[in-house]
């Protein structure tokens, strides 16, 4: 999703910077543009490919991490909170965050939100899921008011019930 620290992830994903040192302070940059000093931040994993503490304490917010397959469950104790998936509702809406995309989630059949990394774009989200990760995103998180209008544009589910 962020890859602090990894060079090749500039390849890789076409990302705008010449160096990885680059990289990271455009990202922290663009992060802070973004996340207010008390904000919480919702990570779909893959945060660095370095120590973490090489970049938290320049980060804003609390940061809410969803495993993934690169970042040590060493690090985890200096998240704010580390889980597998998470399961939430904000402003009355069902959302499900998994590194993973998954097809179908918990009441995605009530059309609830699945958000998702690990692709760096080059998946293409169906109904109500999108690809949270920086490079599908402007290279910053998204905050809840503007997932809300990306999602009032998506298709509905394929599962859901019509008529509800």
């Amino acid at each position: 999703m962020i890859h602090f620290g990894h060079a090749n992830i500039i390849k890789h994903c076409s990302r705008p910077w010449a160096s990885v040192e680059d990289m990271d302070q455009g990202l922290i940059d663009n992060w802070n543009s973004v996340v207010p000093e008390d904000g919480i931040v919702i990570h779909g994993r893959d945060f660095a490919f370095k120590d973490p503490m090489n970049y938290l304490p320049h980060l804003n917010g609390k940061i809410i991490l969803v495993k993934g397959n690169h970042d040590s469950d060493r690090n985890d104790k200096h998240f704010w909170r580390v889980c597998d998936l998470l399961d939430l509702k904000a402003n009355k809406q069902k959302i499900i965050v998994q590194h993973y995309c998954m097809r179908v989630w918990d009441k995605s059949h009530f059309n609830s939100w699945h958000f998702f990394g690990h692709s760096h774009g080059r998946l293409e989200p169906k109904g109500k899921s999108w690809d949270i990760g920086v490079d599908t995103n402007h290279y910053k998180p998204v905050s809840l008011a503007n997932m809300s209008i990306i999602m009032s544009n998506r298709p509905d589910n394929e599962n859901v019930i019509k008529g509800r």
